[in-house]
């Protein structure tokens, strides 16, 4: 099987387990992620608990498709979405105003909820294959840099990854820059 034939395999492979409930590493646009199927409180919980992340700190949700974070945002936030979808895949994620009843372990009780679609090709790949919106997080322990490799997100996580997809990120160690959709204020990045 050559490379490409051998990384589309990866991304399928993926993209059942995290339909089944699981949770994966994968290369990013600037970091290792973990990633897990938006809407599943069990494999994002399983993500915080990896994680040691308190969920009132939110996760980044991401998705091939705008469409697929739509569901996500305030109704009355169209100028705000807008300025997202043109920027648009790109490695930026934007704050955004929340609906009234997306999951609180995405928003974190917070009023925003942090949405992107990746610029990483192999990202999109999985968010394409798995067909809606996933939660992808910074490989790492809270307050400890992200992993850089396969094998170190292997070495770090072990049992608690269910899959892994094989690559590297765009910009090794440079995360995304974080953008207040409304405001245009730079939260992270530049």
């Amino acid at each position: 099987m050559n490379e490409h034939g051998g990384a589309r395999f990866q991304v399928r492979h993926a993209a059942r387990l995290l339909a089944d409930g699981g949770v994966i590493a994968h290369p990013a646009d600037g970091v290792w992620g973990l990633a897990a199927n938006a809407y599943d409180p069990v494999a994002v919980g399983r993500i915080l608990l990896m994680k040691q992340r308190d969920v009132s700190r939110g996760l980044i949700v991401i998705a091939a498709d705008p469409a697929h974070l739509a569901r996500l945002v305030a109704v009355d936030a169209d100028a705000a979405w807008q300025r997202a979808v043109d920027a648009w895949p790109a490695a930026r994620t934007f704050l955004l105003p929340a609906r009234a009843d997306a999951p609180v372990w995405l928003t974190g009780g917070q009023p925003t909820i942090a949405l992107r679609v990746p610029a990483h090709v192999i990202t999109r790949d999985l968010c394409s294959s798995f067909g809606g919106a996933l939660v992808s997080t910074s490989a790492n322990v809270t307050g400890r840099p992200p992993v850089r490799s396969s094998w170190s997100a292997r070495a770090r996580f072990g049992r608690g990854l269910d899959g892994l997809v094989a690559g590297r990120p765009d910009t090794p160690g440079v995360p995304s820059t974080i953008v207040h959709a409304e405001t245009g204020e730079i939260i992270r990045g530049g």
